[in-house]
């Protein structure tokens, strides 16, 4: 463990001068909740937690610690899940919290855009767009406390990837701190501009390792003025897919999401979590949840319960519930957005968030369950996720009655197992999730080495002295 720097008084001093004393915090007990992450798989300690409120703030801070080699560690609304908002154990980093740059600055209903500081969480966010007759459609679990900065940082996924993209898509400029003190602006609601690099999609997903993200702009959509909700049974995961593609020829552009749930996940959230109940009559092996939206009154309803009924006269669907009301909606979705704290109050879960072709799903599925049975008999794996785009949460949870450390401690065993069969398939070991300090080593190991070259002159160019995020991504 590295000594904390001689100079440590005074680089707080100096960081004082620039932010004030009051954001500056070095209370053990006030800065904890910043050096650990929602899983608990990493804690860290800090010199100190800063909370800047200004960009220019953000700035300063950089160049000062550029200047005397101090390491930065940017966190957002700390719900990250793979420890990439984590410092490292050395003491010495300081983290940079941005929970403070939390103006929404602009929103353009007519150029459908809207700037935002990094702070702002995903939830103020939409309710800013939504205020002004608009759309902003990233949708995640932890909308109420992840933060824009965060979300570009990973370029964060969700729900509704299937229609809209995923971070990335949803950004027209940023705002950057950059290592050397210097504000870097691609802000503005541009729709066209061929000018030379794509710098605003060069930060969306570094994790913070390039800059620090301190606002952007962010596309605006119509706001849809009909949603529909169905949970369908299903036979497999292969009936899944021709249902996918069944209901995409139907609704088009009207389809927002298209979730893959298998009973053993469904039986998980039943279990632990509060006012859930079955929704359909009997037990299905699997499940799809759908969503559809629209742009006139009462048209996704429409759609959707014509979808449904044609997909069962198809036999692509064994059973089907559609949502009669908000509440019975919010319902369904509580059942899908519930899995991951089911699978926690089960006890011990390794989990993967991979990427294959949407074609390859039921296959990969299949093999991986198959590879794991082999190796690991009594493990339980709950597959789940975003079908629509590719995108499955492979989750799994320990043997029944099994000690929990001794399962987690055998991670990697169960991690080349599964990303061994994603390599297969030509997938992704992230999908929505980063990589962060969990899947640094992994990423060695299956990236191309001439891509992670370019990766690493680019880290060198804007970040020589190697301040913003040591020990993440990279």
């Amino acid at each position: 463990m590295t000594a904390i720097r001689s100079d440590a008084p005074l680089l707080l001093s100096r960081l004082a001068a620039i932010v004030g004393e009051a954001a500056v915090v070095t209370d053990a007990t006030a800065m904890s909740p910043y050096l650990a992450e929602p899983r608990d798989l990493y804690h860290g300690r800090a010199l100190c937690v800063l909370k800047p409120s200004a960009p220019q703030e953000v700035a300063s801070i950089l160049a000062l610690c550029n200047e005397t080699g101090a390491s930065v560690t940017p966190q957002g609304g700390n719900t990250g899940l793979v420890g990439g908002q984590t410092p490292d154990a050395s003491g010495a980093s300081v983290v940079l919290s941005l929970e403070k740059l939390n103006r929404i600055r602009a929103v353009d209903a007519t150029a459908d855009a809207m700037t935002v500081e990094a702070g702002v969480t995903l939830s103020q966010a939409q309710d800013a767009a939504q205020a002004a007759d608009r759309y902003f459609p990233l949708s995640l679990a932890s909308e109420g406390s992840c933060t824009i900065g965060g979300n570009l940082a990973t370029n964060a996924g969700g729900v509704h990837v299937l229609a809209y993209g995923s971070m990335r898509d949803l950004v027209l400029g940023v705002e950057v701190a950059l290592a050397d003190g210097r504000l870097l602006s691609t802000l503005g609601a541009l729709r066209k501009d061929n000018t030379g690099y794509d710098l605003t999609r060069l930060f969306v997903g570094s994790e913070g390792t390039l800059g620090v993200i301190t606002a952007a702009t962010l596309k605006l959509f119509p706001a849809p003025r009909s949603h529909a909700v169905a949970f369908l049974g299903l036979r497999d995961p292969a009936q899944a897919l021709l249902l996918l593609n069944f209901v995409k020829g139907r609704a088009g552009p009207m389809l927002n999401a298209f979730e893959l749930v298998s009973r053993q996940g469904l039986e998980l959230v039943l279990r632990h979590i509060p006012a859930t109940r079955d929704p359909l009559a009997q037990p299905h092996d699997w499940y799809a949840l759908i969503e559809l939206a629209a742009f006139a009154d009462g048209e996704a309803e429409r759609a959707a319960a014509d979808i449904l009924a044609a997909a069962i006269d198809a036999a692509l669907a064994q059973d089907a519930t559609l949502a009669q009301s908000l509440d019975q909606a919010r319902a369904l979705w509580k059942l899908r957005e519930s899995l991951s704290e089911s699978q926690k109050r089960e006890g011990g879960s390794i989990k993967h968030d991979i990427a294959v072709p949407v074609n390859m799903i039921p296959r990969f599925i299949e093999e991986a369950g198959r590879r794991l049975s082999a190796a690991f008999p009594l493990a339980r794996p709950v597959p789940f996720g975003h079908m629509g785009d590719g995108n499955i949460h492979y989750n799994v949870s320990q043997p029944v009655g099994a000690d929990k450390a001794e399962f987690i401690a055998r991670w990697a065993e169960v991690n080349a197992i599964v990303h061994g069969v994603v390599h297969e398939f030509g997938g992704s070991i992230s999908a929505e999730h980063g990589i962060g300090r969990l899947k640094r080593d992994l990423l060695r190991e299956t990236k191309d080495p001439v891509a992670l070259d370019a990766m690493r002159a680019i880290k060198a160019a804007l970040d020589p002295n190697g301040i913003l995020n040591p020990g993440v991504l990279l």
